[in-house]
């Protein structure tokens, strides 16, 4: 009897118990989950009665369950059930121990991560404790994390993708309200549910987006949930998944994240309220977490990869430009130039046509717009070599018009030229031949901004189209192109297959000779090689026995006819004199491309061994055709170094006067100027000094010069002083240079 009793009053007790020996305490845990169901039935009807109670046998039933499976079979089931019918009746304390006994469930086993996570997703939108709130999300993605630590979990992975894109897909048959109608929206017939559905679509987007930003998950299906959230009629759901493909964070994107600290309001707080220790720990505690996120804080970059992994991007590029023409009176000026940017990354890096696209930001073309900057960029990286001409002309035209003339200050004029260079770079022909001359004038202002402008517009054009531009204007280079017969390639035609990739020899002898330092023999380096015996010829025998033939296994080979006329002369350029053996050396075809395949590291090697040679090409033979290669080979690697990255305002912008230093930056010169000297104060009078010190007071006043000394009040009480004042300071003086010694 009093062992009943202890064991009825003492769960931990008995859950302790349990534990060593389940066998012998079944019974008593049977009547623990008796009890259990009775206080649960009364639990239902009234939540307030004996929640303490409950919590407590909740806690404990939790802890025993694998000792007893079979009895505890709906035990998590019915955890699960009241908190998503009943969350919003339930005390604080009680949503907390039930969460937290649902995630202990899952630890030990109990239930699967799917069903954990089919509880505590609909959980987020309707938790109003931020602690709650932050203890879910943060359980969520540790849940997916560690289930695709060793391997993608890819059961796992379809199902929480398809609750999120449902979270998504439920609120997409709204209005959309935009940013100007905030108020009506909140007040509507259906405030409440479209509010739910807002908050649950959100976090549909906030959990992607740090999925993916942790890298557990980098697929296809990740990308097509935010897409989705891209067409969201609520603008906050839309903003949130349009910077997770540009690369950037909003402000609010998330609400559990800690905020911005403010340095400047810290330091004032500290200055008007009490001085306490505890008070400057916390500042100083404050400070270093606000300089950690400084430092740490990236910069922003387009999102390629997920914008690459974009399923339809033609399609939905179209969206977006119907969405932000149809609600063009509904959105704020930022939030179109969100669309804007998305749409034009998409069409640059699929190369897509949304001839509409033009037509809508030619209104947005002129020089007073709000953000104009970033609207030229979006119209820059939207053109590629694919859009037709026509569809670009007008927006030229439009530019040239509204940007460059007298009348606007230099730095629109330097921002219309960069324009038009950087839309002329991606597609040439859209440009006028009379329009061209009139804007390569403007290399003769006075101007440096509207100089470099011009002069870079002039330089696209002798590389891309020379024809285009007068005699006088074209330069040497250009104009040698031009005599020898060498003419861009027209819209729409690809030019022919390559033969051969130049410069493929220089990697194929590197590769070569890697082998030869490392003592392994050609063809046995990987079974790839092996597998190409037979096929073709090392490129040891290419260079010695380059003229002899190979037989080729093949049924039909008496219809096989092959032209000995290549093998003709490179027998001839083979005899040529010694000064002509590098030319031959230079054009022979390399085999590498047939027997290995090149990785983009081995075109990253390749383009450096072709600077390599082409520097000691200018060290040794020297000449200005070898100058101009290298110059060629340079501006080359740096064009492809641009072409990963898309363009910022500071390309548009151009060089400027004076641009105004940030904090980092004002803060970075100073230092810069106290470099090489002591701290503060002035050096006068410490060179000579066993001890360096500051002159006096004293020492001062005697260098003085007399017209500062004259109009002083010592000089004047001087004069007005009385005989006797004279006679005590005279005294004083004889005085004070007896005890000296004098």
């Amino acid at each position: 009897m009093g062992r009943g009793v202890l064991l009825t009053s003492n769960l931990p007790q008995l859950q302790n118990l349990i534990k060593r020996d389940p066998i012998s305490y079944k019974e008593e845990f049977l009547q623990q989950w008796n009890h259990y169901n009775s206080i649960r039935q009364i639990f239902k009807i009234n939540p307030d009665e004996q929640a303490q109670h409950y919590r407590e046998l909740v806690c404990f039933i939790s802890q025993v369950a694998t000792c007893y499976p079979k009895e505890t079979a709906e035990f998590p089931s019915q955890i699960s059930t009241l908190l998503l019918e009943s969350y919003g009746v339930l005390s604080p304390d009680t949503r907390k121990t039930l969460v937290q006994n649902l995630v202990m469930l899952r630890n030990k086993d109990v239930i699967t991560s799917i069903e954990l996570l089919k509880s505590l997703f609909p959980l987020l939108p309707r938790t109003s404790s931020t602690t709650l709130r932050s203890y879910i999300r943060q359980t969520i993605l540790t849940e997916i994390k560690v289930a695709n630590q060793r391997a993608q979990n890819h059961k796992l992975n379809r199902a929480v993708q398809a609750m999120l894109f449902g979270m998504v897909e439920r609120g997409m048959g709204g209005e959309v309200v935009g940013d100007k109608g905030k108020l009506r929206a909140a007040n509507g017939p259906n405030a409440e549910r479209d509010s739910h559905n807002t908050e649950e679509a959100m976090w549909a987007v906030v959990l992607t987006k740090e999925l993916w930003k942790k890298g557990v998950w980098k697929d296809a299906k990740t990308v097509s949930i935010v897409a989705q959230g891209c067409f969201h009629p609520v603008t906050k759901v839309q903003s949130a998944s349009l910077h997770f493909f540009l690369g950037s964070e909003e402000e609010d994107d998330d609400s559990d994240d800690e905020e911005a600290v403010d340095v400047k309001s810290l330091q004032h707080r500290r200055e008007i309220n009490k001085k306490t220790r505890s008070g400057d720990k916390k500042l100083r505690k404050q400070l270093k977490v606000a300089k950690k996120k400084s430092q740490n804080k990236a910069p922003a970059l387009a999102n390629f990869s997920a914008i690459q992994l974009l399923h339809d991007p033609q399609t939905f590029g179209e969206k977006l430009y119907d969405m932000l023409n149809a609600y063009d009176k509904r959105f704020t000026l930022d939030h179109k130039i969100l669309i804007m940017q998305l749409l034009s990354r998409v069409m640059g890096s699929h190369k897509t046509c949304v001839l509409g696209f033009y037509t809508y930001i030619i209104k947005y073309l002129f020089y007073r717009q709000l953000r104009v900057p970033s609207i030229l960029v979006a119209l820059a990286q939207s053109v590629h070599d694919l859009t037709p001409p026509d569809a670009v002309t007008p927006v030229i035209r439009k530019l040239s018009q509204e940007f460059i003339h007298p009348g606007v200050a230099s730095e629109v004029i330097a921002a219309g030229l960069n324009a038009i260079r950087e839309v002329s770079r991606r597609q040439p022909w859209a440009m006028e031949e009379d329009l061209l001359g009139d804007l390569i004038e403007y290399r003769k202002s006075k101007d440096k901004a509207v100089t470099a402008a011009a002069r870079g517009l002039l330089r696209l054009y002798r590389e891309v189209n020379p024809s285009m531009l007068k005699r006088r204007e074209r330069g040497k280079t250009a104009s040698m192109g031009l005599a020898s017969g060498s003419a861009p390639l027209p819209y729409g035609h690809s030019a022919d297959a390559a033969i051969d990739i130049e410069g493929l020899s220089l990697l194929e002898d590197h590769l070569q000779h890697l082998r030869e330092e490392d003592g392994v023999e050609l063809g046995d380096e990987d079974e790839d090689e092996e597998a190409w015996n037979g096929w073709d010829i090392d490129s040891e025998e290419s260079d010695s026995d380059s003229d002899e033939w190979h037989n080729v296994d093949s049924d039909d080979d008496e219809d096989l006819v092959i032209s000995d006329s290549e093998d003709e002369k490179e027998k001839e350029k083979q005899e040529k004199p010694d000064g002509e053996a590098d030319v031959s050396a230079a054009t022979r075809i390399s085999t590498l491309a047939t027997t290995k395949i090149l990785t983009p590291a081995d075109f990253a090697l390749l383009n450096d061994l072709r600077l390599k040679a082409a520097s000691k090409e200018v060290e040794t033979v020297g000449g200005s055709k070898a100058k101009r290669k290298l110059a060629a080979l340079e501006a080359a690697k740096a064009h492809q170094t641009e072409e990963n990255e898309f363009i910022s305002e500071n390309d548009i912008l151009g060089p400027r006067k004076k641009a105004k230093a940030d904090y980092a930056e004002r803060m970075a010169s100073i230092q810069k100027g106290r470099e090489g000297r002591e701290k503060f104060g002035s050096r006068k009078g410490k060179q000579n000094k066993a001890a360096p010190s500051s002159s006096t007071n004293r020492e001062k006043a005697r260098n003085k010069p007399i017209m500062m000394v004259l109009s002083s009040n010592a000089v004047r009480g001087k004069k007005k002083a009385s005989l006797r004042d004279k006679q005590q300071k005279l005294r004083a003086h004889i005085t004070k240079a007896k005890k000296a010694g004098h």
